[in-house]
């Protein structure tokens, strides 16, 4: 049976369980499970961090904690009992973990491994808080590192700021909130600002010296040197090194390293730098030989000088290189280092380039316990210290130190009979008072020891040697009475023995016999001479004897005349020791009672650092005077007592505060003080108002504070003495003192009045008075004191007058203050305290200090019985006031530069500058206090009860004030809502703000329902409280989806979800409204909907019925919902346009569909309504909209521009305008797309889509209000700005014909306002663009058909295919791995047939690409000739609506022998909605058609398209327009050689044999066709071969050689004997391909060999750019090769034709047999006028651009509409574009010849016979060579035969029939005959667009009328005509309509506009 447990709440798994078993909870080692009930061995529960799956396990897999529960129940919540720190740790390591791994997957490697350290170290330090066995002060600094470490990772990782007080986390229930603010401000600023330390301290390690000239040991003295005052700062640093250079102890590191510490910031400067001096042990002369007696002397070696600024910013753990500098004469030694920093180069100079000293220098900041924490290891490993000279910028009471400095300065000797200067030598000793030698008393620096004796560096023969050298004599204070130094001088000889003789002595006691030590400064010492040592032995009789010559009688001359002295600087750094004499004789007044007014005088001239050293004595001492002489020195001991109070106050001795503490708590013993101090202080005060000098007055109200102490200590010792006599004396003088103070503080004063600087002075020392007056009198007796003298401050305000922020100070303080803690006490100040809050709140002045009182007052309020009173006090005085200060903060302008975050910097900073530096432009500041004043407000609330809101909402007098109120404090609520309230990571506080809020909130309905309905009915309150309630659901903080499981586990236990009882009081209230709904409807429409959105369920629930309770009121009140429509339409779109963007939002917006779908509660209303049909219509339209918003939303992510986004936001602008009807959102996404199509430098696109909106304007004056980024303006300005724009775009996507319409039709407008400067520069830019067609190259794009199928795809997308215009230089492949970059998810269809529903409906994503060929539409400029081709390719690439693919395929038995028997073409026509290019690259198909191709009609296509490609080659190369014979060369050998290997000859056993003309009766006209067809190619090929032995040169001979004969070969399989005679007399130059008989040809034009044939352009004339292409099916060079050769390949090999999976548009490489490839439609042949083919095989999209055959390069079929229009003319042929691969060999191409009059140049081809064709032979194989077959996979060159291409051609030109015989004139054609079709007729009929909406700016709608097409003109005499006209401009002007009559296109009409709006954009 089942138990609930009691005891066995909270456990930890010990071990892995698998949970196997019925009902089984999986467990891993590791995790914590709570317990619910047990069962024989048998624990249920479930895991705390998924607590919603319960089960069963065993109870040995748990290690049972102790626990607590809290809410013991069904939610119960259990906490284990440990430390607070280990329990945040565990919690906080489970969060990081989950989010640690996704660093790794996000790629955030440096993080990753920074946390995992982090986390590692945590653990670590977990497990040595849990083992229990740290040390007090141990677990206090793990705890510190462990919340250091957590706030690091929660912050690295963007989670919450934890409020923390000693390292726990704090219960935001169980503090105020103001505290719970101060917490959490503290902590950010903790995090984002770091105080600069004010100490600093330098490490020097000193490494090694390098130099080429050592080998004796040296010195290194390091010190800090000042060299603005030229000065040591610092003691020295003394380092001893070897031979080597290298340290002499390494093993002590003490010596070798040092810390100079106690640096002050003001130190760090430029000026301050480390001086090095080096000293070398050795000879007198570094270059001497080694003498015999081995006497050393300390030498000068060099000194090297560095900045301490550098270090600043140089790298800490760099080693530095000090250069090394050596003075030039050496008496100047002791200046080197100013010389070196005054950079005084003529003294001193390099010691060697080579020298160096090694050291590390770093600068450490903070105390030096803050350094021995974080540096253990340097000081556990041995760091010397270094101290300043003097004392540090703060004294420390409790330092001992007693330091001597001695600076050996100069000396001036005589020579002392000898001819050279001496070499001076001295020697230091510390005497005692016996005359015995002090030992270890002498210090050259710190890191060596102290030693017994001191030896100066010698200068070399200097009679007036300067030494520089500093000693320190560290001698205890009981040794210093009567100790002396004694400085011996030797002169060093350089003689071999190399003896020190002395010369003579100085010396200088240590203190006077008065008890001063020497006294600082330099001092001229005597020398005496002396000879003998022994002399020195007994020092009595020296120290008898002057030791300065100041100090010498007057008598003694001899002394006086000495010329020898020397100098010495003394500097005494003790603190038990004085120099002071006035100091001395005050301590010892007693001895000398007279000097004790001189003495007192003195006092305050002695320096401060003297009386702290003696402060206990100096205060024993003036009591001492006061006790015995009170009437006589009692002011002035008064005066003493204020001056040594008023220095402690400096921050140099703010420390020695607690010794003055301590000596009154214990040391003081003036039971009788009390009186005259009362009296002395009451005298001053009394003296205030008729002062006229108030310093001193103020200065010893300064030192009230202690004033006060004294006299409290002085009564309470009295009254333990005498056991409380004169009580009642004490206290009427203590009331007298006090009404002296309340009389002064009232005297009224206006601006800074001495006296008001005195109130002032007084006022900020006041609360300091209050905690010793309550150690004599009350609680309430000192609250009546505090009351009554601030009560006594003037009334009336001066803005001006400080008095009023220095009274806010004291209220501060009073707040802050043991008094105003205790509850009676508060009582009675509370009063007081409101109402100067309320005058400075009210008048908005000295916020930030306001703020602080308030938050002060607050924090001290706890949920009590008795504060009830004071909390409805606060209330009744602040509320009000509170909600407008903070409504007034935030409509501030913020000032420039400032952070919006200005409530987180330091409070003290900001009183500071409120006070004194702008206190008359409190906008700079206010913004400071923001933060306290929203936690103030926020604390008083949350202390309010049910009888504080009744009393509060009973007291207002009027509806009116009870409705501002309300308004103002929804709308302040509204801002404490906004993000930018709190920072990111403060959701504790967010938290505790809305949980106060939504309390309030519910208090405040009741009033809103009582007060303002029915008649009294509001709606500007009622608006307030809905917009309030809507924002507070949808702020992120309370979307609790977003949280991880733990955070939403412990916000749902604390504070519930608070969006539903927030949705539930909005329910309630709605219901509440009844009629006054309407007066909501349709505002709050949105922001009802905006709640909806949000992903709760119970939410979703309460609000639903509100959207059926609006459509029902709207459809009462006006029948329909079209405001409900229109809103919930903008609202969608604006919640997307705001960046609401996350994932989380994303599922919102999905939950729009489960809002009218799974939720029955709003369908099923409506369906049971009347008006049911338009509300399930509105739900359709909404939910259409959706789709697309949420599409769009998608595609919006960050990222580069590609197809999705522009196909998604044409997709939702179509829909505002075609669906919607929404003007404003369509010009909206117009400009969004126009955005991104710039974006994209889609500049074509681009102009297109700006159009949109140009022609939505008109030409008129009517203004325009600013919309977007358009200003202000007409409406005629923006439709020219408009204009120019989208010329510069059409300029820059090369459509340079749209953008000449546009020119024309601004320079229409210029020249109608007679704006000729205008005019003239649109004239000349339209000039521009014409010359811009005429010379610049276009690129040819591609064109792609991509099917979307499955349901994974977009809206926009889904089972939809579309053709999309390919980038520049985009190829198939390059294409197919774009979009599957886009789509990465997509999976290729590997075949091009249509999918079936299985795909469809897929939950998948497939992609189906393939290439396809446009048909364009403009046939009469293609057809039209003497149109260059740089024009013609705009037409073909452009305005384009039909596309076409075609895929080979056997019909019925396939013919393994000869394939092309049953090779037919299936050809698919796609039509588009628009027409390409447009507002997009891509448009979806609306229309497929399909067509079949026989293999007879492909037959002719492909040898009508070689023939056709021969001759333009032909032409080319005769008119010189070719520099390169090569692509002939390769056309001829590949049409020859194929033909030899098999070629025409498959098509005679195809088509030629009876069986097939038996079969197939009614294909006789085309197998004539053919057989004319074949024949003529022979006829080209012959003159072919004549041109190209004309222009072949030498090398290539053997290949033309191999040619004819081949040709030969050719013609006997074909049956072809010899042509008729007159054919090879006088071949006739014909170009349209129909033979022609021109019985009057001149020889010289119509031979090979002739000249160049010069004709005007006709429509027979063909010539046009060509570009070949060596690559075109395979590499370029196994390309020519194989063409030279004449390989190719077998039909058995080739034609290989059955579709495959292989032949997948998304396979890249031999995807597909290369021969496959599609041929034109029959419907083209005979066809009048012929479009050019401009892409090779691009319909094909199965091949490579490598494997694409050569017939793709020829052109289209016309559309077979146009046949019968011209049914009598023949076929112009033209050449085709260049094809999509030939621009990797574009160079080969060559542009047009034309002569000088610009005529084309074309070239005489060979005429057709003018008698029927003879029968071919049928079996042409026979004479076919087995030695020319070739295994080439291949085709051979890039020009291959008919049969060769048969299969490959895609596109040809049918060419008209044969022309019957007959004489006719040159310019007179006869009729020609036309073949019949044999196609379907589906393909014949032209396609018309009556019901097809155009593409949104079409340039082909503006048309000119057609020009005529000139006649042709014989070529065989050239005509003297003028040269062609110029082309016809491309578009006319548009007005009102694209076309020039104002009619538009009847196959093509206009969409109707949008209906135009007042308000029109």
């Amino acid at each position: 049976m089942w138990i609930p447990t009691e005891h066995e709440k909270y456990g930890v798994v010990l071990a892995s369980f698998r949970g196997t078993i019925q009902h089984g909870l999986p467990l891993e080692i590791g995790d914590t499970v709570q317990i619910l009930e047990k069962c024989e061995g048998w624990y249920r529960g479930f895991i705390l961090k998924n607590p919603n799956v319960k089960g069963i396990f065993p109870s040995s897999y748990i290690h049972l904690k102790n626990a607590h529960v809290k809410n013991k129940g069904q939610f119960e919540t259990v906490i284990p009992d440990e430390d607070s720190v280990i329990t945040e740790m565990t919690s906080t390591l489970r969060d990081w973990g989950a989010m640690w791994k996704q660093l790794y997957v996000k790629n955030e490697g440096d993080l990753f491994h920074r946390l995992w350290h982090v986390m590692n170290e945590i653990l670590d330090l977990r497990r040595q808080v849990l083992v229990g066995h740290l040390t007090h002060d141990r677990l206090r600094d793990v705890k510190q590192h462990i919340t250091a470490r957590l706030d690091w990772g929660n912050e690295q990782l963007g989670l919450d700021l934890v409020p923390r007080r000693e390292f726990s986390m704090v219960d935001p229930d169980e503090i105020s909130v103001t505290e719970l603010y101060r917490l959490m401000e503290h902590r950010h600023r903790k995090k984002e600002t770091s105080t600069p330390a004010s100490t600093h301290h330098l490490f020097v390690h000193v490494k090694s010296l390098m130099s080429a000239n050592l080998g004796e040991e040296l010195e290194v003295f390091f010190h800090i040197y000042d060299g603005r005052e030229n000065r040591p700062l610092s003691e020295r640093f003394f380092v001893r090194l070897n031979k080597s250079g290298l340290p002499k102890s390494p093993e002590k590191t003490e010596r070798q390293c040092t810390l100079f510490v106690d640096l002050g910031s003001s130190d760090l400067r430029k000026d301050v730098y480390i001086v090095v001096h080096i000293i070398r042990i050795g000879r007198m002369g570094a270059g001497e030989k080694k003498n015999q007696c081995n006497v050393q002397y300390r030498r000068p070696f060099g000194c090297a000088v560095v900045s301490i600024a550098d270090l600043l910013t140089a790298d800490s753990k760099d080693d530095h290189l000090l250069k090394v500098y050596t003075c030039n004469t050496e008496s100047e030694w002791s200046q080197i280092h100013e010389n070196i920093i005054k950079k005084a180069n003529s003294r001193y100079n390099l010691s060697g380039s080579n020298t160096g000293l090694a050291v590390a220098l770093q600068l450490l900041h903070g105390d030096i316990d803050q350094l021995r924490r974080e540096y253990m290891v340097l000081f556990t490993r041995g760091v010397s210290i270094t101290r300043k000279l003097g004392f540090s910028d703060v004294i420390m009471p409790g330092v001992m130190r007693n330091d001597l400095y001695i600076t050996l300065e100069k000396g001036e000797f005589e020579k002392g009979g000898k001819s050279v200067a001496r070499n001076v030598e001295i020697t230091v000793y510390v005497l005692d008072i016996d005359g015995q030698i002090l030992k270890g008393h002498v210090t050259a620096g710190s890191g060596e020891p102290s030693v017994d004796e001191y030896h100066s560096l010698v200068l070399y023969h200097n009679n007036s040697p300067r030494w520089g050298d500093q000693i320190k004599l560290p001698i205890p204070v009981d040794m210093f009475r009567g100790s002396h130094v004694r400085f011996e001088f030797r002169h060093c000889s350089t003689k071999d023995k190399g003896e020190k003789k002395l010369f003579g002595y100085s010396f200088v006691p240590l203190m006077q016999e008065d008890g001063r030590t020497l006294p600082d400064g330099t001092h001229e010492l005597i020398i005496h001479k002396c000879e003998e040592n022994t002399s020195l032995a007994d020092c009595s009789r020296y120290l008898k004897q002057p030791f300065s010559k100041p100090n010498l009688p007057s008598n003694n001359q001899t002394l006086k005349g000495t010329k020898e002295s020397f100098w010495i600087t003394s500097f005494l750094c003790s603190t038990k020791l004085t120099q002071n004499g006035d100091m001395l004789d005050l301590l010892k007044w007693r001895a000398h009672p007279e000097r004790i007014n001189d003495s007192l005088s003195k006092l305050k001239e002695i320096d401060g650092s003297e009386i702290v050293k003696f402060l206990q004595d100096t205060l024993d001492t003036l009591f001492g005077i006061l006790d015995e002489s009170s009437q006589r020195y009692g002011l002035k001991v008064f005066d003493s007592l204020v001056h040594i109070i008023n220095l402690l106050q400096d921050s140099k001795f703010q420390h020695f505060k607690p010794v003055m503490d301590t000596y009154i708590e214990s040391h003081f013993a003036g039971a009788l003080s009390y009186r005259d101090l009362i009296k002395v202080l009451k005298w001053y005060v009394d003296r205030i108002v008729d002062a006229e000098h108030q310093d001193h007055i103020q200065q010893v109200l300064k030192a009230s504070e202690y004033i006060f102490k004294y006299i409290i200590q002085s009564r309470r010792l009295f009254s333990l003495a005498t056991g409380g006599q004169n009580e009642e004396e004490f206290r009427v003088c203590i009331h007298e003192l006090f009404m002296s103070i309340r009389f002064f503080l009232s005297q009224e004063n206006k601006g800074t009045t001495p006296v008001a600087q005195t109130q002032a002075v007084f006022l900020r020392t006041f609360p300091a008075i209050y905690g010793e007056l309550l150690k004599i009198f009350t609680v309430r007796e000192v609250a009546g004191f505090v009351r009554e003298t601030l009560g006594s401050l003037p009334t009336t305000v001066h803005p001006d007058c400080p008095l009023e922020a220095v009274k806010l100070q004291c209220i501060a303080k009073t707040v802050e203050s043991q008094l105003y803690i205790n509850p009676d006490s508060r009582c009675i100040l509370l009063p007081v305290v409101l109402r100067v809050l309320q005058a400075h709140m009210q008048e908005q002045r000295d916020l930030v200090m306001c703020a602080q009182i308030l938050s002060s007052m607050l924090s001290l309020i706890k949920k009590e019985e008795n504060v009830k009173e004071a909390i409805y006090l606060i209330v009744e005085s602040l509320l009000g006031v509170l909600l407008r200060t903070i409504l007034e903060i935030s409509n501030r302008p913020q000032p420039a530069g400032t952070s919006m975050r200005l409530q987180f910097q330091d409070v003290t900073v900001c009183v500071f500058y409120c006070v004194c530096v702008s206190p008359s432009s409190p906008s700079h500041y206010v913004l400071c206090c923001q933060g306290e004043f929203v936690a103030c407000l926020l604390a008083l609330l949350r202390q309010m009860s049910d009888k504080h809101y009744q009393k509060l909402l009973q007291a207002f007098s009027s509806k009116d004030d009870l409705r501002d109120f309300l308004l103002h404090i929804f709308t302040v609520f509204r801002i404490l809502i906004r993000p930018e309230m709190f920072p990111k990571d403060w959701t504790v506080m967010r938290l505790v703000t809305n949980n106060v809020i939504i309390t309030t909130v519910l208090y405040l309905s009741d009033a809103l329902r009582k007060n303002f309905l029915n008649d009294k009915f509001d709606y500007k309150v009622w608006d307030s409280y809905f917009y309030l309630s809507v924002i507070f659901i949808n702020q992120p903080c309370l979307q609790l989806e977003s949280f991880s499981p733990s955070k939403r586990k412990k916000i749902l236990e604390k504070y519930g979800d608070m969006r539903v009882m927030m949705g539930c009081e909005i329910f309630s209230m709605w219901q509440n409204l009844g009629e006054h709904k309407l007066n909501f409807i349709p505002a709050m429409i949105g922001p009802f909907l905006e709640v909806t959105l949000v992903p709760q369920p119970d939410l979703r629930n309460v609000m639903i019925p509100i959207f059926h309770d609006m459509m029902d009121w709207e459809q009462r009140r006006s029948g329909n919902f079209k405001q409900v429509e229109a809103k919930l339409i903008d609202k969608l779109d604006s919640l997307m346009s705001e960046g609401k963007g996350d994932e989380t939002y994303r599922e919102l917006f999905n939950s729009i569909i489960p809002l009218f779908g799974p939720y029955p509660s709003l369908l099923k209303k409506i369906e049971r309504e009347t008006w049911r049909e338009s509300g399930i219509s509105l739900i359709a339209t909404v939910t259409r909209l959706m789709e697309r918003l949420l599409d769009y939303r998608d595609c919006m992510k960050l990222g580069e521009v590609d197809g999705k986004k522009i196909g998604c936001t044409v997709s939702l602008l179509n829909f505002y305008k075609t669906e919607l009807n929404k003007e404003e959102m369509y010009i909206r996404y117009i400009h969004k797309l126009y955005d991104l199509h710039l974006k994209a430098q889609n500049y074509t696109e681009a102009s297109y889509t700006l159009l949109l909106y140009d022609e939505l304007l008109e030409w008129s004056d009517r203004p325009l209000r600013e919309f977007l980024n358009y200003p202000m303006q007409s409406e005629w300005q923006r439709k020219e700005y408009l204009h120019l724009t989208i010329i510069q775009n059409f300029d820059r996507g090369k459509c340079w014909e749209n953008g000449i319409i546009l020119c024309r039709e601004l320079a229409d407008q210029y020249e109608s306002y007679y704006d000729y400067r205008n005019l003239s520069k649109m004239r000349m830019m339209e000039a521009s663009l014409y010359d811009k067609i005429m010379d610049q190259q276009r690129l040819e794009p591609e064109f792609f058909r991509v099917g979307f199928y499955g349901k994974k795809f977009p809206f926009f997308l889904r089972n939809k295919e579309f053709v999309c215009r390919g980038h520049d230089y985009e190829r198939l492949e390059a294409f197919q791995q774009r979009m599957l970059n886009e789509f990465p998810h997509a999976i290729a269809m590997q075949h091009v047939n249509q999918p079936d529903q299985t795909i469809y409906q897929a939950d998948a994503q497939y992609l189906q690409i393939y290439a396809v060929t446009p048909i364009p539409d403009s046939q009469d400029v293609l057809q039209r000739d003497g149109v260059p081709d740089n024009i013609k390719s705009f037409y073909k690439f452009n305005h384009i609506w039909r596309f076409r693919y075609d895929r080979p395929f056997h019909k019925g038995t396939k013919d393994k022998e000869n394939e092309f028997k049953s090779l037919w073409v299936e050809r698919t026509t796609l039509t588009l909605i628009q027409s390409l290019p447009g507002i997009s690259r891509w448009f979806e198909v609306e229309k497929r058609e399909l067509v079949e191709v026989s293999p007879l009609e492909n037959a002719i296509e492909v040898i009508e398209n070689k023939n056709l490609q021969l001759r333009t080659l032909i032409s080319q190369c005769q008119s010189r327009q070719m520099q390169n014979i090569n692509p002939l060369t390769m056309c001829l050998n590949g049409v020859i050689d194929a033909a030899v290997n098999g070629g025409l000859a498959r098509y005679q056993e195809a088509f030629f044999v009876k069986d097939y003309i038996m079969n197939h009766p009614e294909d006789g006209e085309k197998i004539g066709r053919l057989r004319e067809l074949m024949f003529e190619q022979a006829h080209i090929l012959e003159y072919g071969l004549a041109v190209h032995e004309k222009f072949v040169p030498q090398d290539m001979r053997p290949l033309h050689k191999k040619l004819v004969d081949q040709f030969h070969l050719m013609k006997s399989s074909l049956g072809i004997q010899e042509f008729p005679a007159y054919v090879r007399a006088s071949p006739v130059h014909f170009t349209n391909g129909s033979p022609r008989t021109c019985r009057n040809s001149v020889p010289s034009i119509i031979s090979p060999d002739g000249g160049r044939g010069v004709a005007r352009r006709s429509l027979f004339s063909y010539p046009a750019v060509n570009r070949y292409s060596s690559s075109s099916l395979s590499s370029q060079a196994s390309n020519e090769v194989s063409n030279i050769t004449g390989q190719s390949e077998s039909s058995d090999e080739v034609f290989n034709m059955q579709p495959s999976p292989s032949t997948s548009s998304l396979s890249s490489n031999h995807s597909a047999s290369p021969n496959v490839t599609s041929s034109a439609p029959s419907s083209a042949r005979g066809s009048p006028q012929m479009a050019e083919k401009h892409k090779h095989s691009r319909e094909n999209a199965c091949l490579s651009p490598r494997e694409r055959p050569v017939s793709a390069i020829f052109p289209n079929p016309l559309d077979p509409a146009q046949v019968s229009t011209h049914k009598y003319l023949k076929c112009a042929i033209h050449l085709p574009a260049p094809s999509s691969w030939s621009l990797d060999s574009v160079k080969e191409g060559m542009p047009h010849s034309s002569d000088s009059g610009g005529r084309m140049l074309c070239p005489p081809v060979p005429p057709r016979p003018p008698y029927s064709v003879p029968p071919f032979t049928p079996s042409p194989t026979e004479c076919q060579s087995a030695s020319l077959v070739s295994n080439s996979p291949v085709l051979s060159g890039s020009y291959s035969s008919g049969i060769s291409s048969l299969s490959r051609c895609s596109v040809s030109e049918a060419s008209g029939t044969e022309l019957p015989t007959g004489d006719h004139p040159p310019h007179q054609l006869p009729p020609p005959t036309t073949l019949p079709n044999s196609v379907s007729s589906s393909s014949d009929e032209p396609i018309r667009r009556e019901n097809k909406t155009p593409p949104p700016y079409s340039v082909y709608e503006r048309n000119n009328p057609r020009r005529p097409v000139p006649l042709p003109h014989s070529l065989s005499i050239p005509p003297q005509t003028d040269p062609p006209a110029l082309p016809p401009k491309p578009h006319q002007l548009r007005t009102g309509s694209m076309k020039l009559d104002g009619t538009a296109d009847p196959r093509v009409p206009r969409p109707r506009p949008l209906p135009r709006k007042v308000s029109q954009l």
